[in-house]
């Protein structure tokens, strides 16, 4: 068990007296609960719509249930002794709209696995329609194969939830192409306007922004473009046992301050590697690094700590580690989530600024009498021979 990890029914989750702000109580089970309390709260009982959390973020689900003006729907999650996991969601479901928000961080498969079981428990319970909101989606990078006796794993994990879910919410996928993995419709949000609010707040004048490797060059591109920066490119390999090698640094960063940007830090060896290039490379040695998703995994927080940084700019995509040793300036996800359910239940269009551009997947429309049907560019041939 995960102490203060759990959201159990032993204790209700209920409001608290008007104008206390959240908090967790403990229940007689020892575990811990979200209770949710706002001035002038809504309670999503009377609405037609939903919020639940599993357990691998709850304090992000908290704070999206504050920015909306509601409190969590009741569910409990139990770990029976040989380790499976027993649901059970304690709201009335019936032909109403459920938001699950639950990343795929780790413990990835536990997560995945948990949000999955929910799921199923609100499609027996009568949802009318369910949306995941996976602010982090785990097996990203697993998304081709190296060698001819892997999986595809990032595709499976879409038809997994695509077998239980009607859409999904995600926010800053590794690859926008992981889209058109999905069979059923997907809202991508980017949280890079957030951050680079907050980056401006502590902007050097001689910054340049670095992309760490190749595959984030678009990302500090756009990072460049909003902050008006210069903008360089770390060229990487990889090595055997992981290890980084840097080969060069494409673009100026003698005597600049280096903004380190990527989707996310994992164990920290490419945001290491790279830093440590830029230094040698004659930057200052006061770095500054932005990721959405700050999983800090392994040595991740003690390699990064080895570098003369200035500030470490993450999101609470994922439950935030121990990093007490690291200058983290957490961005919350929170208003940015809230703002795009509110969107969905309103049937409202998402603002260009809060939307990734690139489309989840091309389609071709065929009209055959009054009906107009969709199909997606992988089945194009076969559409052009059926109709």
């Amino acid at each position: 068990m995960r102490e203060g990890m759990k959201i159990s029914g032993a204790g209700e989750i209920r409001d608290a007296a008007p104008g206390q702000s959240a908090k967790l109580v403990a229940s007689s089970s020892g575990f811990f609960h979200p209770v949710c309390s706002h001035k002038g709260m809504i309670v999503h009982s009377h609405h037609s719509f939903v919020l639940l959390s599993g357990r691998a973020n709850p304090a992000l689900a908290e704070k999206t249930a504050s920015a909306m003006g509601v409190r969590l729907g009741r569910c409990r999650v139990e770990e029976f002794p040989d380790d499976e996991l027993h649901v059970v969601v304690e709201e009335r479901l019936d032909e109403r709209e459920v938001f699950l928000l639950q990343p795929t961080s780790p413990p990835v498969a536990e997560n995945l696995l948990e949000l999955l079981l929910l799921a199923d428990a609100c499609r027996r319970s009568g949802a009318a329609r369910l949306t995941a909101v996976i602010p982090y989606f785990g097996y990203a990078r697993q998304d081709r194969r190296s060698d001819g006796g892997e999986p595809v794993s990032a595709r499976l994990t879409a038809d997994l939830i695509g077998t239980r879910f009607d859409r999904v919410l995600a926010v800053d996928l590794h690859n926008d192409s992981l889209e058109g993995f999905f069979s059923i419709p997907l809202e991508h949000l980017s949280a890079v306007p957030l951050l680079v609010q907050d980056l401006r707040s502590s902007l050097p004048e001689d910054g340049v922004v670095v992309s760490p490797d190749l595959g984030a060059v678009k990302l500090a591109q756009h990072y460049a473009d909003l902050l008006d920066l210069p903008v360089a490119y770390v060229h990487k390999i990889r090595e055997g046992g992981g290890e980084v090698s840097v080969r060069k640094i494409i673009g100026d960063v003698l005597g600049r301050s280096p903004i380190l940007v990527d989707d996310m830090i994992s164990t920290g060896e490419t945001m290491a590697a790279a830093g440590k290039a830029a230094l040698e490379n004659g930057c200052r040695p006061a770095i500054t690094l932005a990721a959405n998703h700050g999983l800090l995994v392994g040595d991740g927080v003690e390699r990064l700590g080895a570098l003369p940084l200035q500030k470490v700019f993450i999101t609470d995509s994922v439950p935030r580690p121990s990093l007490l040793s690291l200058p983290v300036e957490t961005v919350s996800l929170g208003r940015l989530i809230a703002d795009a359910i509110h969107r969905f239940t309103r049937k409202e269009e998402m603002p260009a600024q809060s939307v990734r551009l690139i489309p989840p997947y091309k389609t071709y429309s065929h009209r055959a009498g009054n009906q107009s049907r969709k199909i997606g560019l992988g089945l194009f041939l076969f559409a052009e021979s059926v109709f």
